[in-house]
């Protein structure tokens, strides 16, 4: 590969040559390709969305409202994750609010359809940056219930609800 020189500039070597291209090109494609992986990474480094997320401490306990349904929060953020990602309930009604601490990425909610003991219908279709919402539904058969964010499951936005035996 020939480098051009500059007067007054050392000529490049070992991998740093090779990202200069005739026309700076290569510098070009580097910056373009630094460019896009920031905008899928979402919020600045460290991700105060996330420290956010996982600092509350009442994300994924289950509690019972005086109505006597099982209540219990999940967030979903711009890292791909539900947090926290596993919960265990008892058989009966249940009301589950999802909150997305998103500044970029829109979720949605479900039950992963045919790997549950029973179908659980309800779902979140969309849950923009900011939202929450907030679906109610009952279980009566024990075992683990896969949920994702299908827009994400490749990326492995998943989880799993456990219903207690």
């Amino acid at each position: 590969m020939k480098v051009r020189q500059g007067p007054g500039t050392a000529p490049l070597q070992g991998p740093a040559a090779s990202l200069r291209v005739a026309g700076g090109r290569g510098v070009l494609l580097l910056a373009l390709a630094a460019g896009v992986l920031s905008g899928c990474g979402g919020g600045d480094a460290g991700g105060s969305t996330a420290a956010s997320s996982s600092a509350d401490a009442n994300l994924g306990k289950v509690t019972t409202a005086a109505d006597g349904v099982q209540e219990v929060s999940l967030h979903t953020q711009d890292d791909f994750v539900f947090t926290p990602n596993r919960f265990t309930v008892a058989p009966g009604p249940v009301r589950l609010t999802v909150t997305n601490v998103a500044a970029q990425l829109t979720h949605n909610f479900r039950f992963t359809q045919g790997k549950s003991p029973e179908p659980v219908s309800a779902e979140i279709p969309l849950l923009a940056p900011g939202d929450s919402k907030t679906i109610e539904f009952t279980v009566t058969a024990p075992g683990d219930y896969p949920f994702e964010c299908s827009f994400h499951t490749q990326l492995g936005q998943v989880g799993t609800m456990t219903v207690s035996g």
